[in-house]
């Protein structure tokens, strides 16, 4: 199984975004929600029209973990939202499959990111890779790893920047000092 990574490249970010949203208003919204709210795919894909219908927070039960977690919804994603479910029924699935009665499949959602990764030329990327771009990008922007962990229900600091990718970037630039012979 290969790793999958964050898009660290924030133009990379939006480029994607835009790109998805153009396709359709579920695709960017799929990608917008992944990389707002750092929800595992399997938790964004079960989530239902009337949990974010004129709400502030997502409220969900964890299906890995179990446990009860309650997301704030930003403005950006909040528009996107509201846009996108005009016309839909509260008993619907954000993300409906082809026949809109059942949840969009992972596969479904790894072959949207897989493409659109495959049109901007990045690699290593998979569903995992929007729950990574949202924490590798706040950590970049608070350096709060304590926060990433709860977040992330992880024990450890180094487990959390290695699921990052923190520690290949610092490994890298670490690799890239390294002037023996001078030249």
């Amino acid at each position: 199984m290969n790793t999958v990574q964050p898009i660290r490249d924030i133009e990379m970010v939006n480029d994607i975004y835009e790109y998805l949203n153009g396709q359709s208003k579920r695709n960017g919204l799929l990608f917008a929600f992944g990389i707002y709210t750092g929800l595992r795919i399997s938790d964004i894909l079960s989530i239902k029209v009337r949990q974010v219908r004129n709400q502030r927070y997502i409220s969900i039960r964890e299906k890995k973990t179990g446990k009860e977690k309650n997301i704030p919804i930003n403005n950006f994603l909040k528009q996107c939202i509201d846009a996108y479910i005009v016309d839909m029924k509260n008993y619907e699935y954000l993300f409906y499959g082809r026949k809109r009665t059942f949840p969009m499949t992972r596969q479904q959602a790894y072959n949207i990111l897989s493409n659109a990764a495959e049109k901007f030329g990045i690699q290593s990327v998979g569903t995992h890779t929007l729950r990574k771009t949202f924490g590798y990008h706040m950590y970049q922007k608070t350096h709060d790893v304590a926060m990433l962990m709860d977040i992330f229900n992880h024990s450890d600091p180094g487990v959390t920047l290695r699921y990052i990718g923190v520690n290949q970037d610092t490994r890298d630039k670490f690799y890239m000092g390294v002037d023996l012979l001078g030249k």
